[in-house]
């Protein structure tokens, strides 16, 4: 159970999303306005906060901002209709862990704010959480999302990159499929889809055919060497 803090003025977005986050367990909050979000995100009561950016009062760039200049190290999802290059690029470099342009599907929503949330644990209360990951030659920077092959940079989709930060935030252990569904495409994903080999074919073309082994009956294990 996470403690989940939702900005959001758009009433029928906060309602729909903090159902389905108590559904999975969760505690939400929810306020709809920048200012109010700021205070809440500041009282240190929340594991992750999820953040519209054309917000009342008080925009979710400047709440982003705020955050961060005081050194708060809540986990932020940026959830906005502002899809651009450019606004995606600026939350990013602001200091938001994950950016989602509406409109969504919810379980890809969830399945990245699991992600976020157990980031944040592995890092502990120490630190704000990885700002890359590395294993096996392959660097991701999760602040910029990009990701390099022994120095080369090559491009990733947003669900490439997902599901590449998946494997390697568990380098050397074997993920079955249905764990891979889960954290990456989300629990309502056909369980007998294989989009989950045919995305790994894709990190191999990009990474080298060696970075991910098969293991069969069991799923894929991201190699450490």
């Amino acid at each position: 159970m996470a403690r989940i803090l939702i900005v959001e003025d758009e009433a029928r977005i906060a309602s729909f999303v903090a159902k389905g986050l108590r559904a999975e367990g969760h505690v939400a909050t929810v306020v709809g306005d920048g200012r109010s979000g700021l205070d809440h995100a500041r009282s240190g009561e929340h594991d992750l906060v999820i953040l519209d950016i054309g917000l009342p009062g008080l925009d979710g760039y400047g709440v982003l901002d705020a955050l961060r200049a005081e050194g708060s190290t809540v986990p932020v999802i940026v959830l906005t209709a502002r899809d651009s290059v450019r606004d995606t690029v600026s939350a990013l470099e602001g200091g938001a862990d994950d950016y989602m342009p509406k409109p969504f599907r919810f379980a890809e929503l969830l399945a990245r704010v699991r992600l976020r949330l157990r980031s944040a644990a592995d890092t502990g209360p120490a630190g704000r959480g990885r700002e890359s990951v590395e294993a096996g030659g392959v660097r991701l920077d999760l602040r910029t999302r990009r990701a390099t092959v022994e120095g080369r940079e090559v491009d990733l989709s947003a669900r490439e990159f997902t599901l590449a930060e998946t494997f390697m935030l568990n380098a050397g252990n074997v993920l079955s499929r249905e764990q891979l569904l889960d954290h990456v495409w989300g629990l309502d994903f056909d369980p007998g889809s294989n989009v989950v080999d045919v995305y790994v074919g894709y990190l191999r073309r990009k990474f080298g055919a060696g970075a991910i082994t098969t293991v069969r009956g069991m799923g894929y294990r991201f190699n450490t060497a």
